[in-house]
């Protein structure tokens, strides 16, 4: 499956979620991503600081930006506060930046596109 970041806007809701870990879920739109951009080590580095920062603020936003194929993922609660943050040395995501939703369902956190939300 070839990525098209066009079609990251058509993913509004999910019919199914798909477990990456036991406490991590995917949306249609984030599992769309992970495959056609090959970006599953992208869903594993959010779930491993979702781990750490746990679960008393339920909705995190993660932003990862893209230059000279080194990112830099921001960890933050949505409001401007800042629970973390990872420099990634190389990668080669598609994409110059990128938004990921992440909400504490009481079980799960779910990732997301903000499409989604």
């Amino acid at each position: 499956m070839a990525f098209d970041p066009q079609q990251l806007g058509h993913f509004t809701g999910t019919e199914q979620y798909y477990r990456i870990s036991r406490q991590h879920v995917l949306t249609d739109g984030t599992k769309y991503l992970a495959e056609s951009a090959g970006a599953y080590w992208l869903m594993d580095a959010i779930a491993s600081h979702l781990a750490e920062i746990g679960t008393e603020d339920w909705f995190v936003v993660v932003r990862m930006q893209v230059t000279d194929s080194a990112a830099l993922m921001i960890y933050e609660d949505g409001n401007g506060f800042e629970h973390a943050r990872q420099a990634i040395p190389y990668t080669d995501f598609p994409m110059d930046e990128i938004t990921i939703y992440c909400c504490w369902d009481g079980l799960h956190w779910v990732l997301m596109l903000p499409s989604e939300y």
